[in-house]
């Protein structure tokens, strides 16, 4: 019985889906594209409606060779690389290539083609995902194709501009010219910023009770001060000292502080920066290791989290479930809100994906730390926190 063969981008992943899906499939890996504009010609006609020229990646064949040996053989041909464009660029390009392989009039009813989504790399979301094919996405292909022209486009017609007047080597696009853009339109607004001069007035007092605490002055002669030289400001100390000053009341409140969602993409690669230090590639890279699968000895590989590049904040309702009873089991009913979480998308939001979230409740940070370097167990430590408190009651503070 011919096996079904499921194609994904990477080995890591293949592995994974090896240990998930059994005998009866066939994975393989096509270790990213297999096809590309050519590397020194223009590859686009911009005559012909912009038609692009692609060609087999150097290097590609021997992975290419394996995929349509296996390809001979099955039935059913399961494309699942990344649910993002760039994914569905590679699953095209890698049907494009089978089918142009195909025997042409032979007996052997050729193999049905389906993409495949895996939103995460688990074992019920893999056997799920096989269930619901469905067809290649022109409009995403073609979506990703038109970055890829406009990046060839723009590169080769700046690039050259570059060289010849900053450095020889640089390269220009489609980003790098809007980012140009915004460094150039916030150096303008800094020029024509004009600086106003402010003073602030700080008492430092002491009551009979520690501690020290600051007191500043925001209410002068029955208006809010505006003290806009140093020499106002002296006045303003000149004529307070001595005063005595007195506390009428203290006011106590209690304020309530909402839980963050869970990350999309730009939000998990900011707070990476901030608190781990680490950069925007560094932390997809470390992503997409944790989505693909870890080996967590006897139970091979897993993957951790769902998929990183995502504008949704939206979580499925198993894993809200999931979530509250984990928070319900380690820190008590008390921390469960009444009914669960939701957030709003932004209004130009795809919300094609999930939010970022782990897999399963079952490998909290500590369980699965001695299977991940440092730096991906703080990245996996950072998403498991900022989703386990988005399913949290607000967190409650004391104000003087």
């Amino acid at each position: 019985m011919a096996k079904s063969l499921v194609i994904v981008e990477s080995p890591t992943k293949a592995n994974t889906l090896k240990k998930y899906l059994g005998a009866a499939y066939q994975v393989k890996a096509s270790v990213g594209h297999v096809k590309d504009l050519p590397p020194r010609k223009f590859g686009v006609d911009l005559k012909k409606d912009f038609a692009p020229t692609y060609e087999l990646i150097k290097g590609k064949k021997k992975v290419v060779d394996e995929i349509l040996a296996a390809a001979k053989t099955a039935e059913t041909i399961y494309l699942g690389p990344d649910p993002d464009r760039e994914g569905e660029a590679i699953a095209w390009h890698i049907a494009d290539v089978i089918r142009e392989k195909s025997p042409k009039g032979s007996a052997k009813k050729a193999a049905k083609i389906h993409r495949v989504l895996f939103h995460e790399i688990t074992a019920k979301a893999v056997k799920e995902a096989l269930t619901k094919p469905v067809a290649l996405d022109r409009n995403l292909f073609d979506a990703q194709q038109a970055r890829r022209i406009l990046d060839r486009i723009v590169g080769y017609q700046i690039s050259p501009l570059l060289w010849d007047k900053v450095r020889r080597g640089l390269s220009a696009g489609r980003v790098q010219s809007v980012a140009l853009r915004m460094i150039c339109e916030r150096e303008a607004a800094i020029a024509a910023f004009v600086a106003q001069e402010y003073w602030s007035v700080i008492a430092h007092c002491e009551g009979g009770v520690p501690p020290p605490f600051e007191a500043k002055l925001i209410e002068w002669e029955g208006k809010k001060p505006e003290l806009a030289s140093a020499s106002l400001a002296a006045a303003v100390v000149q004529a307070l000292k001595g005063a005595i000053f007195t506390l009428a009341k203290v006011i106590k409140q209690e304020r309530k502080r909402n839980p963050s969602p869970p990350f999309i993409t730009s939000k998990l690669q900011q707070e990476a920066a901030r608190k781990l230090g680490f950069t925007a590639k560094k932390t997809m890279m470390l992503a997409q290791r944790l989505y693909e699968g870890v080996d967590l000895g006897t139970e091979g590989p897993v993957g951790l989290i769902s998929y990183m590049r995502t504008d949704s904040v939206r979580i499925g309702n198993d894993a809200i479930t999931a979530a509250r009873g984990f928070i319900a089991d380690r820190f008590g009913q008390e921390f469960v809100p009444a009914s669960p979480n939701f957030y709003r998308n932004k209004k130009n939001a795809q919300d094609a994906h999930e939010a970022i979230r782990p897999t399963m409740m079952d490998h909290p940070p500590e369980r699965v730390r001695s299977f991940l370097d440092r730096d991906a167990f703080r990245l996996y430590d950072l998403i498991w926190k900022r989703f386990i408190a988005s399913q949290m009651v607000p967190a409650l503070f004391d104000f003087i």
